[in-house]
């Protein structure tokens, strides 16, 4: 599938600030089931450093203003050609230890809840990870209901499963704890995706998880449409949680108010 990517950010200031200088995860992974034909990041009066990659194979470039501004508008386009790899991620550029991502984040200790889930999820008489892992997905999907702006980006994986309900960020956490509680394991992923399982497209960037399964790699797994990744995904980063995973982190020198709007448009170019 052949998609079109419009993606805008704006951090608005009540009073100017400056000295902003930002993190951006921005670029799509460079992986089997992706091609870019074509991708900017355009930010007007911007400095930008050298690209880099983690230890995940996140392409990562910083960015920095100096002057007084009250408004940083932070522009991503792009083509990229996509194919359906069954949730399968391999990238070259990925070398960091798999075992990594067993370690929990405040967003993703457990408590009770997660470990009675941890339990319930799954048949404990069937070993296959793979089968593992599509329950513990299946699980978060029916237990977790998708309701936005029922949670915030302060909420835990533990109060987000006692709830019952919250967005795509919070199923995604529950379905890592989960997984790294059944010693397997997993992490956050940012990415975009054309539509969901109802046909209908998407207006903001979109999580998942990734599982560490024996012979296969990692392997994508939505709990939030309960499938495998496929031609619809678009990968852009990973994480332990979503904070680390997060497309933009910066810090900026100013006082009042600090808000932001997000717009995104994803188009299949051959409709």
């Amino acid at each position: 599938m052949l998609l079109n990517i419009n993606h805008t950010t704006e951090y608005k200031y009540s009073e100017p600030h400056r000295m902003i200088v930002q993190s951006h995860r921005l670029y799509p992974s460079e992986c089997t089931s992706q091609t870019v034909s074509g991708w900017e990041v355009e930010v007007a009066d911007a400095t930008f450093g050298s690209y880099f990659y983690d230890g995940a194979g996140d392409r990562i470039r910083t960015m920095s203003i100096e002057e007084l501004v009250d408004l940083v508008t932070i522009r991503v386009s792009g083509q990229i050609e996509t194919t359906d790899q069954s949730g399968v991620f391999k990238s070259k550029q990925d070398t960091i230890n798999p075992y990594v991502y067993l370690r929990s984040s405040a967003a993703t200790e457990p408590g009770k809840h997660l470990r009675q889930a941890a339990t319930a999820s799954i048949d404990a008489a069937d070993n296959n990870l793979l089968n593992r892992a599509h329950a513990m997905t299946s699980y978060i999907n029916e237990t977790i209901a998708y309701s936005s702006g029922t949670t915030d980006n302060s909420f835990t994986a533990e109060q987000a499963l006692a709830q019952g309900h919250g967005v795509c960020q919070d199923q995604t956490q529950c379905l890592i704890a989960l997984a790294r509680i059944n010693n397997i394991p997993a992490r956050y992923v940012t990415g975009y995706l054309h539509t969901d399982s109802q046909g209908l497209s998407h207006d903001a960037s979109h999580a998942w998880a990734e599982l560490y399964i024996s012979d296969l790699g990692w392997v994508g797994f939505d709990a939030t449409n309960a499938c495998c990744p496929d031609q619809r995904y678009v990968r852009i980063g990973s994480g332990i949680d979503a904070e680390d995973a997060a497309l933009i982190r910066g810090v900026s020198r100013g006082v009042g108010q600090e808000s932001m709007h997000i717009s995104v448009e994803i188009s299949s170019m051959q409709q």
